[in-house]
Parts: structure tokens; C-alpha cells; sequence
């Protein structure tokens, strides 16, 4: 059997580390994922005031700043979110709910991808925002006056992003606030969950409310029992309230995990992957599901999880809650007996990449056939008979996309000995930059 560490969860590190800088006092996160986006997140919570001091490897002393982010008078303090989308959208509303010039920016690729749902909203709150290309895209000068509180709606049809940046905010208001979810489609719920729970542990109150049709009266519920959400449905009410400075540690990442369970289904060994909570609110945790479903045999221990070599078998499989997952289960799909179809991903296409585009078209350079569809993609799997093409594969230049997790998932095309040929394995640095030294352990 072989044995591998989950890497630490990328969401919960962003969301610790925001609190910490946040609070008043000192705090300490352990674990923290040290990636290229947790790189740009701390770099802008310094600039904008936070004492952010490395003191061991994963760990970090945080001095808060007391809910009062500080840009620049004159100029803008320069915000390089550079790739990371999670950087960009829950800072940007955090840094509205603070004072002064903030110029948010990044990587030609996230000059591509969209904000405008989240700023239309915080300028209604009080920010204002001048888009230096197209309006409701970075780069971005945003002018923070605080925000004034009030009744809001945020659309979630592109991201979840946007409401938790704007519930990570709203804390820091000068009034109480409440959010409505909006817009057309829920998407990527379970990270509000992992948002509500950050917020829960540094101490925020907030009230969640649900009501069964729209003319109907709202009722308070716990937020736990939120499985499915639909738009103008549901609301939070938060409260001005202070970050609580104190202890924090960030538990194993199912996203990161997902290639290293994905390798035991197809690989030659069973995979023990440590560091993983079985009963966490990541929404990746579905990945267990997604391979039981396909045929996988798993053994769930109390903080690992094993994955046996398996038959697999094509699936039917809505990802809306899992999104980070499609480029994996696409590549898993390849060494299924039959079809995998995902559906309700269509907002996959404004990701690093396009990821409805890129697995399809990588997968189609070793001959397994797929359908792109508006939401989502069809696999074709080969099952034994691309196992008889693994060597050939080294013989292949396959293309990342600047894509960290189109990268890893190609990975699983080396679990049965080939070497593939990758033109920037680099890019998993985004998440992961650890990963072919933990792929080493499994492939």
C-alpha cells in the first residue's frame, strides 16, 4: 500500500488567514497552504496593515488590524492577485469595507475573468470602482469608504466567491446588513459553507434565513442544514461585529487529495491518503462519492482514506457543488468502461482555464473521445484499452493551459509507470507546490 499527506486545504487557508488579519490581537494559523495564491493573499493583508511573520513551516504569527484595511491617499496600493481568483474576489470586498486606493490586478488571465457582479453590489454599499479595461473586469481602482450596511442581493450564477467575500466584509460594516442570495443559479455552494464556518470560529454572529417560495415568510435556520439553495430563497444577516483573535489550524484538502485518490482507483496499489477529515464541509469531500459511484472500493479511517484498485465504470454525475473536481473525474473517466457525463459546470469556462475545453481537448490527443456540452462535457472511457496505450504516452506533449489542476489531473496518466510530457508543471504551484514530490509516492 501506498502512503501520501493530503496537502492543506487552499479555501480554509485563505479564510483563516483573512480572519487572523482581521482580528484585533495576535493570532496564530498553523497549517497554512504555502502556495502562490496564499503567497498573493498575505502579500496584500501586509500591504493593507497585517503583521504576517512565518514561524515554522506552515505556521504563522498574525497581528490583526482590527477590521480597518488601509490603502493609499494619493496612489493606489498596488493589490497583485496575480492568477488567484479567490484572492481577487473575497479581498476586493474586504478591502472595500476598509479606507482608501486600492489597485487590484493580476495575470493577463484574471484580467479575463469576471467581478462585476461583486463590485455593482459594494458600490451600492458605499465603494466606487474605476476599470481601467473592461468595465467589471480587473485591473481596478477601487476607492474604499467603508461599507454602509443596508439590504443587498449578490447573484452566485459565477461564482460563490462573491458571497463569501461580501459575509467576510460585512462584519466591518457601520451598520447591519443583509444579503440576499440572487441572481439565476446557485453555484459552488459548499465553499459558503467553509465561509459561515470561518466566520463562526473568529466569533462573527450572523443569522441565516430561509423561506420556501418568495411569497412566503422568512424563518431562521441553521446554516449546517443548507443543502441545496436557490436563488432569492435565502438571506444572511450580519451584524458590525470584531474578528476574535486566537488559535487556528487549517485541516487537509480534498481538492489536493482528489489526484492521490483518483491514482489508487486506477493505479496498481491502494492509496492511503493521510490528513483528511471525513466529515469536512469542503465540497471536494464528494470525490468519495463520485468514485463509489464509479465503482471504486474506499475504506474510510478517522483521518485517512483509502482507495483500492478498482473496475470502473461510466457515470452520470451533476458537479455544481465540486467544480474543482471536473478536470480529475474527466481524466478518471478515460480509464472507465463506458460513458461519464458532468452537467451543471457551465461557469468552468471562466476558470484559469477553460475547463470544459481543456480536459476534452487533452484527452483527445490519446485517441479518447469527447462531447463538450454548454454545460458541461461527455467522456468516452476506454477502460483496459487505454491501459494498453499507457506506453505509448510518454511519446505525447500534453498542454497544463496555465492550469494547476488541469496539470495534476494529467498526472493520473502516469499512474501505470509512464513518464508524460507536460509543458509547465510548474503552474501547480497555484495550490499545490509540493505535488510531484507527493505524485512520486503514489504514481
Amino acid at each position: 500500500m501506498k502512503k501520501v499527506q493530503a496537502p492543506a486545504s487552499k479555501s480554509v487557508s485563505h479564510r483563516m488567514m483573512i480572519g487572523a488579519a482581521l482580528a484585533e490581537g495576535e493570532s496564530v494559523v498553523s497549517r497554512i497552504l504555502e502556495s502562490r495564491d496564499l503567497e498573493r493573499t498575505m502579500a496584500i493583508l501586509r500591504c493593507a496593515g497585517a503583521g504576517i511573520r512565518r514561524i515554522a513551516d506552515g505556521d504563522y504569527a498574525v497581528t490583526g488590524i482590527a477590521g480597518r484595511p488601509e490603502g493609499g491617499r494619493d496612489v493606489p496600493l498596488s493589490c497583485d492577485v496575480h492568477e488567484s481568483g479567490t484572492t481577487c474576489r473575497l479581498l476586493t470586498a474586504v478591502l472595500a469595507a476598509g479606507s482608501g486606493l486600492f489597485r487590484i490586478h493580476g495575470a493577463p488571465r484574471m484580467h479575463e475573468r469576471p467581478v462585476g457582479e461583486l463590485t455593482t453590489v459594494l458600490e451600492r454599499l458605499g465603494a466606487s470602482f474605476r476599470f481601467e479595461g473592461r468595465a467589471g473586469f480587473p485591473p481596478m481602482v477601487l476607492q474604499a469608504n467603508g461599507l454602509t450596511g443596508g439590504e443587498v442581493s449578490i447573484g452566485m450564477d459565477e461564482s460563490s466567491q462573491y458571497l463569501s467575500g461580501l459575509l467576510l466584509a460585512a462584519p466591518m460594516a457601520h451598520a447591519p446588513m443583509t444579503v440576499t442570495v440572487g441572481g439565476n443559479k446557485v453555484v459552488s455552494w459548499p465553499y459558503i459553507g467553509l465561509t459561515l464556518n470561518a466566520l463562526e470560529l473568529f466569533g462573527i454572529p450572523f443569522t441565516v434565513e430561509c423561506r420556501r417560495t418568495p411569497e412566503d415568510e422568512w424563518q431562521a435556520v441553521s446554516w449546517r442544514s443548507l443543502d441545496e439553495v436557490r436563488p432569492n430563497l435565502v438571506r444572511f444577516l450580519m451584524q458590525p461585529a470584531s474578528y476574535r483573535a486566537g488559535l487556528y489550524a487549517v485541516e487537509g484538502d480534498w481538492s489536493g487529495a482528489s489526484y492521490l485518490l483518483a491514482a489508487g482507483a486506477i493505479g496498481l496499489e491502494p492509496v492511503r491518503v493521510e490528513g483528511l477529515n471525513g466529515q469536512s464541509l469542503q465540497g471536494d469531500r464528494a470525490m468519495l462519492d463520485i468514485l463509489r459511484s464509479m465503482g471504486a472500493r474506499i475504506e474510510v479511517e478517522e483521518n485517512a482514506v483509502v482507495v483500492f484498485p478498482s473496475n470502473l465504470h461510466g457515470v452520470t454525475v451533476d458537479m455544481n457543488r465540486c467544480p474543482d473536481l471536473v478536470p480529475t473525474v474527466a481524466v478518471l473517466a478515460a480509464f472507465a468502461e463506458g460513458t461519464t457525463t458532468v452537467t451543471n459546470v457551465a461557469h468552468l469556462r471562466i476558470k484559469e482555464s477553460d475547463r470544459i475545453a481543456a480536459p476534452a481537448e487533452e484527452l483527445n490527443r490519446i485517441g479518447v473521445r469527447t462531447i463538450q456540452h454548454a454545460d458541461g462535457l461527455s467522456v468516452e472511457g476506454l477502460g483496459k484499452a487505454l491501459r494498453d496505450r499507457i506506453p505509448a504516452l510518454e511519446t505525447v506533449s500534453f498542454s497544463a493551459h496555465g492550469d494547476h489542476r488541469i496539470a495534476m489531473s494529467l498526472a493520473l496518466l502516469e499512474t501505470l509507470g509512464a513518464h508524460i510530457t507536460l509543458d509547465d508543471p510548474t503552474c501547480v504551484r497555484k495550490s499545490f507546490p509540493d505535488f510531484w514530490t507527493r505524485w512520486e509516492q503514489v504514481r
